[in-house]
C-alpha cells in the first residue's frame, strides 16, 4: 500500500521532479507550488448579480513571457513561470469584452481576436503594454469561439464554432493580407450526441437534446493535427475537451475513441472544457481550461491548468486526478507520462468538525469543507473578527492551506479596483494556545483562491481563519482546504467492485463497491486501453452512475480508496 507521498517519492527518484525534490527535503519553494483554480484577480462582471468570471482561456509563450487571455476579464495576464501572474488592464481593444478570445504569435507580433459577428483583429508587438492597434481585416465570415493555429510551414488557419446545431469550421487565412480567407471554410466536426455520451447536456449528461460543440483549438504533434472541441455546456462539471485527429490542418479528421482528453467532473471544483493546449518554454505540454461554479450565474467560472501527456501510443490526455491539490510547476523538461507533479500532500480538512463566529441561514460552517465549490459558508457580517475553525480530529502535519473566498452578498461590478481580503490563519494543538501560520493582515493583492504553503510543516489539530478588515457583504469561504499528512493507515484494497452497462443505452455505466471506513473517497479510473486508464473521477459514496461514455467503445476500469494518510492498495 502506497501513500500519495510515497508514490511521488518514487517519481522523484526517477528524476521526474528533481527540481521540486530537493526543496521538499529542506524547505518548500512556494513560488512554484500552485493548485486549481488558478489564483487570479478574477474580475466582477459589469452587470447582473455580483459575481467573478473568467473562462474560455488561450495561452501562448511570447518574448519570454506566457500571455493568457480569458473571456470577460477586462484585460489579460502574463507570467514568466506559469505560477505567478501579472494582470494587464486593456482599454485599446474595443472587443475585449467579447467572449472566447484567441491569440496568434506571428513574427514579432501578437494578434488578438474574439467572438463577434464581424471579425476584428488587433496586434501588438509589445503586449506588456496596452498599446494594441487594429488590423485592416479582410476576413469576411461571421464566427464565434475563434481559434488561430500557425503550422510549422508558417501557414495560418482560423477555426470557429459555438452551437448546438452548427459544426466546428475551419479555413486557411493570410495574415499578410488582412487575414483574408484562402478558399472556402470547411465543416470539420459535427454533433454526435447519440454516439458520444459526453456531448449530451445536463449535470449528469441526462437531457434529451443536443449539447453545444464549441471552443476549438489545434495542436500539432509528430506530424498529426489534434483538433480539439468542447462539449456539452460551460455550466456543467462534465464540461470537457475532446479531440479529432488528422494528417492535414483542415482534415479529414477522425474521432479519438478515448475522448474527452480533458475531463474533471469531480473534486472541489469541476470542469475542464473550452481550453487551449500549449507548450511551455521547456517543451512540456499543458492545457488551460474553464472550470465551473455556475451558482450565481451560468457563467460564474474560473480557470484551471493541467499537465498533458501527448503519446504516440496512448494519445493525448490531461492529468486531472489531483489537479485541485497542490502541485509543482517544473523548471525543466519532464515526462508527465511516467508520473505526475502532485506534491504528495493529502487533504486533511474534508468534512471535519467546524465552528464559526456566526453563519447566515443556508450557509452554515459545514459547507466550508465539503469539497464543493457550489456551496459556501457565510458569516452574518463582513466585520473584522468573523472567523471559521476546523478541528482535524488529532494533530497532523499541515503543509499548505488553500483559502477560497466566496464574496457573499457583495455588490461589486466592473470597473473596480482590487478586491482585497485581509486575514490571518492560526493553528493550535489543543485549541487553547495558538500559533500564527499565515499573516495577510496587510495584504493588498486581489487573491480569491490563494494557496499558502508553509516553509516548515506545522503539527496542528485546529486551524482558524480570522477576518481582520471590515468589509461589505459577508466574510465567506467556498472552502478552507488544508493539506498535509495524517499519521494513520492508508485504506485497504477496494472489494466488491462491479461495473454494469445499461442494456438500453450503452453510454451509461453504473458502479457499486463495498464501502470502507476511514476513507475520504474513492478514485474511479477508466479508459479504452487496458494498460493506460486515462480518466478519473473522485467519488465520496460507494456507488456512482455516469452517462458520458461512447456508445460503441469498450472500457476498462479500476478503483482505489484514499484518505488523509494516502492512497490505498490497488492499481493507481
Amino acid at each position: 500500500m502506497k501513500s500519495i507521498a510515497e508514490l511521488v517519492s518514487i517519481a522523484l527518484l526517477s528524476g521526474l521532479l528533481a527540481s521540486c525534490a530537493s526543496e521538499q527535503r529542506t524547505t518548500v519553494n512556494s513560488d512554484r507550488i500552485v493548485t486549481n483554480p488558478i489564483d487570479l484577480n478574477y474580475r466582477f462582471q459589469p452587470n447582473e448579480e455580483s459575481r467573478r468570471e473568467a473562462a474560455d482561456p488561450v495561452l501562448e509563450y511570447f518574448k519570454g513571457y506566457y500571455y493568457m487571455f480569458a473571456s470577460k476579464s477586462g484585460g489579460y495576464w502574463r507570467s514568466e513561470d506559469l505560477a505567478k501572474w501579472e494582470y494587464i488592464p486593456c482599454t485599446t481593444i474595443p472587443t475585449m469584452e467579447d467572449y472566447a478570445p484567441t491569440i496568434l504569435v506571428y513574427g514579432d507580433t501578437l494578434y488578438f481576436t474574439a467572438s463577434s459577428g464581424n471579425t476584428r483583429i488587433y496586434k501588438n508587438a509589445h503586449p506588456e503594454k496596452d498599446t494594441w492597434e487594429e488590423v485592416d481585416t479582410k476576413f469576411e465570415y461571421p464566427q464565434h469561439d475563434p481559434a488561430f493555429f500557425k503550422d510549422d510551414d508558417g501557414r495560418v488557419y482560423l477555426y470557429w464554432g459555438c452551437s448546438d446545431v452548427d459544426p466546428i469550421m475551419g479555413v486557411e487565412v493570410d495574415p499578410k493580407d488582412g487575414f483574408r480567407a484562402i478558399g472556402e471554410p470547411k465543416a470539420l466536426i459535427h454533433h454526435s450526441c447519440d454516439k458520444y455520451g459526453w456531448e449530451v447536456p445536463g449535470k449528469n449528461n441526462e437531457e434529451s437534446r443536443q449539447g453545444w460543440n464549441e471552443g476549438p483549438c489545434v495542436l500539432k504533434h509528430n506530424g498529426r493535427y489534434y483538433l480539439q472541441y468542447a462539449a456539452p455546456g460551460t455550466q456543467y462539471r462534465i464540461y470537457g475537451d475532446g479531440n479529432y485527429v488528422g494528417d492535414n490542418p483542415l482534415g479529414p479528421f477522425e474521432y479519438v475513441e478515448d475522448n474527452p482528453f480533458s475531463f474533471k467532473p469531480s473534486g472541489f471544483i469541476g470542469g475542464a472544457g473550452h481550453g487551449h493546449t500549449f507548450k511551455d518554454k521547456y517543451g512540456n505540454y499543458w492545457h488551460v481550461a474553464s472550470m465551473t461554479i455556475s451558482v450565481r450565474h451560468w457563467f460564474e467560472r474560473r480557470l484551471g491548468l493541467f499537465p498533458v501527456v501527448v503519446s504516440d501510443k496512448y494519445g493525448m490526455y490531461a492529468l486531472t486526478t489531483f489537479a485541485d491539490y497542490p502541485f509543482c510547476i517544473p523548471d525543466r523538461k519532464v515526462d508527465f507520462e511516467k508520473g505526475d507533479i502532485n506534491m504528495g500532500w493529502n487533504l486533511l480538512s474534508y468534512k471535519k468538525k467546524v465552528a464559526a463566529s456566526s453563519s447566515l441561514e443556508g450557509y452554515g460552517p459545514e459547507l466550508a469543507n465539503d469539497e464543493q465549490v457550489e456551496t459556501w459558508w457565510a458569516a452574518q457580517t463582513g466585520n473584522k473578527g468573523e472567523w471559521l475553525q476546523i478541528d482535524l480530529g488529532e494533530p497532523m502535519d499541515v503543509k499548505a492551506i488553500q483559502v477560497n473566498f466566496a464574496d457573499h452578498n457583495f455588490n461589486i461590478h466592473a470597473p473596480h479596483g482590487p478586491v482585497v481580503y485581509q486575514y490571518y490563519i492560526e493553528g493550535s494543538v489543543d485549541g487553547n494556545k495558538w500559533t500564527r501560520l499565515v499573516d495577510e493582515e496587510k495584504n493588498q493583492q486581489d487573491a480569491p483562491h490563494k494557496l499558502h504553503t508553509l516553509a516548515t510543516p506545522a503539527k496542528m489539530q485546529y486551524l482558524k481563519i480570522c477576518n481582520s478588515k471590515d468589509m461589505e457583504g459577508s466574510f465567506s469561504l467556498f472552502d478552507l482546504r488544508i493539506f498535509g499528512q495524517g499519521d494513520g493507515k492508508v485504506p485497504v484494497a477496494v472489494t466488491g467492485f462491479q461495473a454494469t452497462r445499461d442494456e438500453n443505452d450503452k453510454r451509461i455505466y453504473r458502479f457499486v463497491w463495498d464501502s470502507q471506513e476511514d476513507v475520504t473517497g474513492y478514485i474511479l479510473r477508466w479508459g479504452t486501453q487496458k494498460e493506460k486508464l486515462t480518466h478519473s473521477m473522485v467519488v465520496y459514496d460507494n456507488q456512482y452512475e455516469a452517462r458520458y461514455f461512447n456508445r460503441d467503445s469498450e472500457y476498462y476500469f479500476s478503483i482505489i480508496a484514499f484518505n488523509e494518510n494516502g492512497v490505498g492498495a490497488g492499481d493507481f
